[in-house]
């Protein structure tokens, strides 16, 4: 266990959404250094519960801080690449397939917020330019292209047709890293 364990307990899923949330809203209003927002956020992203507790408000939240993360949330998400990395890839991935569905069913609404999730989470997956993450976006790229693959089972767990995968792929080849 880290020292940062010691001190602080892992968050849940629903405690880091919370935490999230108020931590947008000082964010929002400039109340915090990017030394602090840094440190927040990596002892919120220390466990899979926390980061995704973290991602939900932070990528669908009417804030913009998203749309233009700052160095802090940039360095923080660093700090745990590997849990961070499959979240973001799967993260676009969900939120692109989502966003068929949406369109499928003339849902305007949603689909521009899985379109934005999508596109905040691209952005996340530009600047942090991780090599765990290239190579989680070229592992989902292969099993799309193949059929089968690491992410084959994450795929049909979710009921991907294929104008879903083909959006996926669009989405991840897009990126650019």
């Amino acid at each position: 266990m880290n020292h940062s364990q010691q001190q602080t307990p892992s968050l849940s899923f629903q405690e880091a959404i919370l935490e999230t949330q108020s931590l947008m809203v000082k964010m929002s209003q400039n109340e915090l250094q990017e030394s602090e927002i840094e440190r927040a956020i990596a002892t919120m992203i220390d466990t899979k519960a926390g980061a995704r507790g973290f991602f939900v408000p932070y990528l669908t939240g009417d804030l913009t801080l998203a749309d233009n993360p700052s160095s802090g949330v940039i360095e923080a998400l660093k700090t745990a690449p590997e849990i961070v990395g499959e979240l973001l890839v799967k993260n676009l991935a969900m939120s692109t397939a989502m966003a068929v569905v949406h369109q499928r069913n003339q849902d305007l609404e949603n689909a521009l917020g899985s379109e934005q999730v999508a596109r905040r989470t691209a952005n996340l997956i530009r600047q942090m330019n991780l090599d765990i993450v290239k190579t989680e976006i070229t592992k989902l790229e292969q099993t799309i292209a193949k059929g089968e693959g690491n992410y084959q089972s994450f795929l049909k767990r979710w009921g991907y047709d294929a104008e879903q995968q083909q959006a996926i792929y669009k989405a991840i080849k897009a990126i650019e890293i």
